[in-house]
């Protein structure tokens, strides 16, 4: 028996707005959506364009409060080939909502406070 990573869900309250965040702070991109025939809920597949691991953003219609992010101890962790330049870019978007330079990392915050590690790529 193997198991495959396959996504990780996120739940939306703008999904649009989401939308935008995750294309540019990330560059992830749809890949694929669902909606429900009643317009109940709308799920969208993002992608990196170099791995099958997706991120899952699922919008639901009669959800109008903020989603309960505990401690905010879960996240997703995306590395990057340039740090410098993605740390630059989420400075100036005011994403950035944890550093730890010792450890060589950083967070940021999606527009409903979902927290994101960034990490070097291994080389």
């Amino acid at each position: 028996m193997q198991f495959r990573l396959e996504h990780n869900n996120y739940n939306v309250l703008d999904l649009e707005r989401s939308l935008r965040f995750y294309a540019d702070a990330l560059g992830l991109t749809e890949q694929r959506r669902k909606q429900a025939e009643d317009g109940s809920f709308i799920i969208v597949f993002l992608g990196d364009g170099q791995t099958q691991h997706a991120v899952e953003l699922t919008w639901l219609r009669d959800r109008k409060q903020p989603y309960n992010l505990g401690d905010n101890e879960i996240h997703l962790a995306l590395s990057v080939d340039d740090y410098e330049a993605a740390h630059a870019r989420h400075e100036k978007m005011g994403c950035i909502c944890y550093e730890n330079p010792s450890m060589g990392i950083y967070f940021i915050s999606d527009p409903d406070g979902y927290w994101i590690e960034i990490i070097p790529q291994k080389r």
